[in-house]
């Protein structure tokens, strides 16, 4: 199964949260999957692709040619595609992932989990969403989407289509057990490359 794994790319978080991307990545290579990343080597980014390739993992990096050119493109992935902007990057990911892993990041991380959630919701796929969140990051954000609901404003599905969890295992369990891989054809990953 290809699993995408959305996380931070800053330099300015405390250690335990590349530590979990470093133990995410271990553990997708041990049970046999394939990461899709965002295709650079800082922070949690760089430590989930390491960590996946070090377990014996095969990687594919989705990176943006602006990321490119200021030298942070993972070129040891087994596959590294680079797009034209960040929407193709999403894109990219998107069709090439069977289900997709949100560890603790900032607003970019917080972008590709709103979009791949709303498009669950909205029954445009049907692939797990997993959230990772060992520390309560994301509770404020739970609460908010709960008002949002109390306030009508969301589908009375909304948190059907998401799960949180708070270690690497209930994590891979939830991404597993409601997974089916789903494999793009050639002309549709051809349209989302450009």
């Amino acid at each position: 199964m290809n699993i995408c794994v959305f996380c931070s790319s800053s330099q300015n978080i405390d250690r335990k949260y590349v530590d979990l991307a470093t133990e995410v990545g271990t553990e997708l290579a041990r049970r046999g999957h394939t990461l899709v990343s965002g295709g650079a080597t800082v922070s949690c980014m760089g430590a989930v692709t390491s960590a996946t390739r070090a377990a014996g993992g095969r990687t594919i990096g989705v990176i943006p040619q602006v990321l490119v050119d200021i030298e942070v493109a993972d070129e040891e992935s087994d596959e590294l595609v680079v797009t034209a902007d960040m929407r193709e990057r999403k894109g990219v990911m998107d069709a090439r992932s069977d289900a997709f892993l949100v560890l603790p990041g900032g607003i970019g991380t917080l972008e590709e989990l709103f979009e791949m959630w709303t498009a669950r919701v909205l029954g445009i796929h049907d692939r797990p969403l997993v959230v990772l969140d060992p520390w309560g990051l994301y509770e404020p954000l739970r609460a908010m989407v709960g008002h949002m609901y109390d306030e009508g404003f969301t589908r009375p599905d909304v948190f059907d289509a998401i799960s949180f969890t708070s270690t690497v295992d209930e994590a891979f369990a939830h991404l597993e057990s409601r997974a089916q891989p789903v494999r793009p054809s050639v002309a549709e990953l051809g349209e989302a490359a450009g």
